[in-house]
């Protein structure tokens, strides 16, 4: 294991090394965003450094085994850490953003209801906190396509089912503790469903196939039509 100071640089295998950062605020948000951009500078004019793969605080970067090996790749690494520490700036970049348009409740949103009665709220005032803010893609994980939003408005936050569904529809937007997201397809599921959009989240005819990349901003946009 390496300090590089704001961050640990662990060997991850012998393909990867796995660089964590401390803390769960912007500012960490920012250094992974910034390192994972890094990165993917680094493997585009390297490409034994692999594509980056950004986690809640942490990156993972695959590296050839030989060349430049873990051990020479840790060093560039820290390099790249010192060098995203030093930005004098810890605003969050500013990716692009996806609109939502979102159904709530009925059998587009299930849980929309017993959500609300959790919070002592109206599935109205669920749906207006769920809407009334830009959410960011920190991650993906779980399958495919399957973005991690951060973070959900204060009083929002909600545990999982306590037994998950088998399945759960394509496009159904959820939450679960402080984060929301969108099932890319159809797969079995424990998240709170709000709602569904019509939006396509995972597409393997598109370059790249998910539509939220880390970093991406997104809005929910709660609609009527059918």
């Amino acid at each position: 294991m390496t300090d590089a100071g704001v961050a640990r640089l662990v060997p991850f295998g012998d393909a990867a090394v796995l660089v964590e950062f401390d803390g769960d605020d912007e500012a960490t948000e920012a250094r992974v965003l910034r390192l994972a951009g890094a990165v993917e500078r680094l493997h585009a004019a390297d490409p034994a450094f692999g594509r980056a793969v950004p986690g809640f605080s942490s990156v993972l970067v695959p590296v050839d085994p030989l060349e430049p090996g873990v051990d020479g790749a840790m060093e560039r690494l820290g390099q790249l850490v010192g060098e995203v520490a030093a930005q004098p700036s810890r605003e969050l970049p500013s990716g692009p953003l996806v609109e939502l348009p979102t159904r709530y409740g009925g059998s587009d949103g299930p849980d929309l209801d017993e959500v609300a009665a959790l919070h002592d709220l109206r599935a109205a005032d669920i749906v207006e906190l769920h809407a009334s803010v830009e959410y960011r893609v920190r991650y993906l994980g779980f399958a495919p396509g399957f973005a991690y939003l951060w973070r959900l408005p204060d009083g929002l936050a909600t545990p999982r089912l306590a037994t998950p569904r088998a399945l759960v529809p394509p496009g159904s937007v959820a939450i679960a503790g402080g984060h929301t997201a969108v099932y890319p397809f159809a797969s079995p599921g424990g998240w709170r469903l709000l709602g569904r959009t019509h939006v396509r989240i995972w597409d393997v005819t598109a370059d790249p196939p998910a539509l939220l990349l880390p970093g991406r901003r997104v809005r929910f946009v709660p609609v009527t039509d059918p």
